[in-house]
This record gives structure tokens, C-alpha cells and sequence, in this order.
């Protein structure tokens, strides 16, 4: 049985696993514990998906909660994939924001054809300016 929850705590190791479980962790700071840490606690929102005690999928957002959600993680399990967990996710981050919040992402190469199919819109004018600068 998969429960949802945004109430339940992630700790620094089960969201590590899970990025590297998923694909996400190719392109995440999964050795940087520091960084990890940071990106847990200065989340707006996060709703996580457990098998047992096994963290098997998690949407962590920035937000305000009224204008925008930038959803910046979005991450399941491979072994768990293709059973609506990342849609769940997404449709639990959405309960938890004001009707008119928007939200955002930028897609991991291997799900550009995943966010057409429920309801996202590609968006013409993204940018990304990169930590270095460059």
C-alpha cells in the first residue's frame, strides 16, 4: 500500500536514495550532503510517497503558495514507476496550493513526453542561469 504525506519526515538519506533510485539523481548534488541538507530544509512544500518505510517518490516544490510553485523535484523509484506515483505526487502538491498558484518545472531529459500527457504545457521562454554564471 502507497501512503502520501506531506507531514512525514525525509530524512537527508531517504531523499538521497530516492533521487538515485529515480533518474533525477544523474543531475542532483547526490554526494553533497550539505547541499542535500539545504534543499530538504529551505523547501516550501514536499509531499513524499511511502511503501512501508521505503520513500518512494517525492515532489519537492518552492513556493508562495498563490502565484507560482516551481516544482523542482520530482522523483520516483524506478521499480515503482509507471503506476501514477508522479501524477499523485504532482496532484497532492497542487491540494496544498490556492486555486490560481501556477505550477512550473523543468523537465528531466528522459520525461519531456510525461508532463504533455497530464496537463502540462510547454512554455516557450524558459531560462537558466547556471551557478557558475556561465
Amino acid at each position: 500500500m502507497l501512503v502520501y504525506s506531506s507531514a512525514k519526515t525525509v530524512t537527508i538519506e531517504a531523499f538521497r536514495d530516492v533521487l538515485i533510485r529515480s533518474s533525477l539523481g544523474e543531475r542532483r548534488p547526490v554526494n553533497d550532503i550539505e547541499q542535500l541538507q539545504g534543499m530538504i530544509e529551505h523547501a516550501d512544500l514536499m509531499v513524499s510517497c511511502w511503501s512501508d518505510n521505503l520513500l518512494v517518490g517525492i515532489a519537492r516544490s518552492v513556493t508562495d503558495f498563490h502565484y507560482c510553485c516551481y516544482l523542482s523535484d520530482l522523483a520516483v523509484d524506478q521499480e515503482f514507476q509507471k503506476r501514477g506515483i508522479g501524477k499523485k505526487l504532482i496532484d497532492e502538491t497542487r491540494q496544498r496550493l490556492e486555486t490560481s498558484c501556477k505550477i512550473m518545472l523543468l523537465s528531466a531529459p528522459g520525461a519531456v513526453e510525461y508532463y504533455p500527457h497530464i496537463g502540462f504545457e510547454k512554455h516557450p521562454s524558459a531560462w537558466v542561469l547556471s551557478a557558475d554564471g556561465q
